[in-house]
């Protein structure tokens, strides 16, 4: 039982860690942090370092997943929603112009057709 954000360092990014950390404590379960900015080595960003360091110790942080290079930002996030049996995926998402809510965000609208788990999407503004 787990609870997966797609962090990024963006408000965006820091507003989904916010609502996954949220919720892997009312549900009581463990946190799997996907990283979608690629990195080289397994350097934690230190943005996210300081996020997980007010994670409560009730919580659990699966090992930091890297996306890599050559794979597309959705895919690798609904890849890794199937290989952590993700209960919830947690994604952030911008403001779109008119033109980007009629596409809904390419990225945004794949993750919720073919995520195996419901997705929770949070704006910046999220406490």
């Amino acid at each position: 039982m787990t609870v997966l954000v797609a962090y990024n360092e963006s408000p965006q990014g820091e507003a989904a860690m916010r609502a996954a950390v949220t919720e892997a404590v009312r549900r009581r379960q463990e946190l799997a942090v996907l990283v979608l900015t690629p990195q080289v080595g397994a350097n934690v960003p230190a943005a996210l370092a300081h996020l997980l360091d007010s994670v409560p110790a009730t919580v659990t942080v699966a090992p930091i997943t890297f996306r890599s290079e050559q794979v597309d930002v959705a895919d690798a996030i609904v890849d890794q929603a199937e290989a952590v049996a993700a209960d919830l995926v947690v994604i952030g998402s911008r403001k779109h112009s008119t033109v980007g809510k009629f596409l809904v965000g390419s990225t945004t609208q794949r993750v919720l057709l073919d995520s195996p788990a419901p997705v929770l999407v949070v704006k910046a503004g999220y406490a």
